[in-house]
């Protein structure tokens, strides 16, 4: 039987500005720790220190908007959603990768001095090394952070580990609370915010391990995601608001601002990521669905950048460190060698990655797919 495909235009491109966020955030944040001349933390540039962040938190969006949607499709192809098939699809997807990058973090890594970071030898990596193992192993690599410091080239899954909660309550959610669907993105988005509100009160001093809980919450944004399941539900059921959604002077409006905002490093109170995801989502809206915008980012390159872009992610201390370590060794410290070695780097390893390591797992991935989706 020929499997239903589903392609949202754009959205690989996206992918890729997502982790080149990071990236750049990352490139300023590791020259620091390697006391090289750099724009990170006080005094540095406002827009370096908050793209990291919202680079993930684009990638949130991303993931509501696609997942819901493609649950929604699956349950009116197929009258039902197959939990057991979404958590195969994920598994082979996410799993493979985020171990490989624990065990080279952990076992590999720390034996070669040209990826030590300064102040981060074995004695630092392998202390609670147990501890650390099983958060990583269970999937809360959120965690590890708060009680146990960084791990070079492992702390950044902490985003992955937020990825894997979410894909493990969403098909629950979106399964049997059918007719119920915006009202439930709107109550975890507030329920949400709620709590967190609630974090920043003195009520919430008299709760055991507090500074764990709000550690834990500040890395756990799923009302994020439920902002890009918000506006997939509205797109799914053709809603009378996509008048006033899809619109070609509403979509250029937040692009601007998102840019304007991130360029100056705008942070809003209380509200930070869910304002940002909101202009996202209608970004990611319009690139899907509105053919009237003149903007595209449908091309070869882009395409190719946005399907390794989870490689682009995981892979890019490690492009990043060993661009450093060149530039070091033929004394050529500057940003005009070190943004586009470690990109090309980081490229270069992702693409290997994707092509003899990757596919073998993802070529599995389509036999649990009843609807497809990914590149054109």
């Amino acid at each position: 039987m020929r499997k239903q495909k589903i392609y949202f235009p754009n959205l690989n491109g996206l992918r890729f500005i997502a982790a080149f966020l990071v990236i750049i955030h990352h490139i300023e944040q590791i020259k620091s720790r390697f006391k090289i001349e750099n724009y990170w933390g006080e005094g540095g540039i406002a827009f370096i220190g908050i793209i990291g962040k919202l680079g993930v938190v684009l990638f949130f969006v991303l993931s509501g908007f696609l997942i819901t949607y493609l649950l929604l499709a699956e349950e009116h192809s197929f009258k039902k959603i197959n939990i057991r098939q979404f958590y195969m699809r994920r598994i082979l997807r996410i799993w493979p990768l985020y171990f490989l990058i624990i065990v080279l973090a952990f076992f590999v890594l720390p034996n070669f001095e040209i990826f030590t970071y300064p102040g981060f030898g074995k004695d630092i990596i392998y202390s609670n090394l147990l501890w650390k193992l099983l958060l990583y192993a269970i999937f809360f690599p959120n965690l590890v952070i708060t009680l146990f410091g960084i791990v070079p080239y492992a702390s950044h899954t902490w985003s992955i580990g937020t990825e894997e909660q979410f894909y493990l309550i969403w098909p629950v959610l979106i399964k049997y609370l059918k007719k119920y669907r915006i009202l439930l993105m709107l109550t975890i988005i507030v329920t949400y915010l709620a709590f967190k509100f609630f974090l920043q009160t003195s009520f919430a001093n008299y709760l055991p391990y507090k500074d764990v809980i709000s550690s834990f919450w500040n890395t756990f944004p799923i009302d994020c995601m439920a902002i890009g399941g918000l506006y997939s539900i509205l797109l799914f059921q053709k809603s009378k608001l996509l008048k006033y959604l899809l619109r070609n002077d509403l979509f250029y409006f937040s692009i601007c601002l998102v840019t304007l905002f991130m360029i100056k490093g705008v942070y809003i109170p209380y509200i930070h990521y869910e304002f940002y995801s909101v202009l996202f989502g209608l970004i990611i809206l319009n690139f899907s669905a509105n053919n009237k915008i003149k903007i595209s980012l449908e091309n070869k390159a882009l395409n190719y950048l946005g399907n390794i872009s989870y490689g682009l992610y995981i892979y890019h201390p490690i492009g990043i460190v060993l661009a450093i370590s060149i530039s070091i060794l033929i004394g050529f410290n500057t940003n005009w060698l070190l943004y586009p070695l470690s990109l090309l780097l980081t490229i270069i390893i992702a693409g290997l990655s994707y092509k003899y390591f990757e596919n073998w797992f993802l070529k599995y991935k389509k036999r649990f797919s009843s609807i497809l989706s990914g590149s054109k």
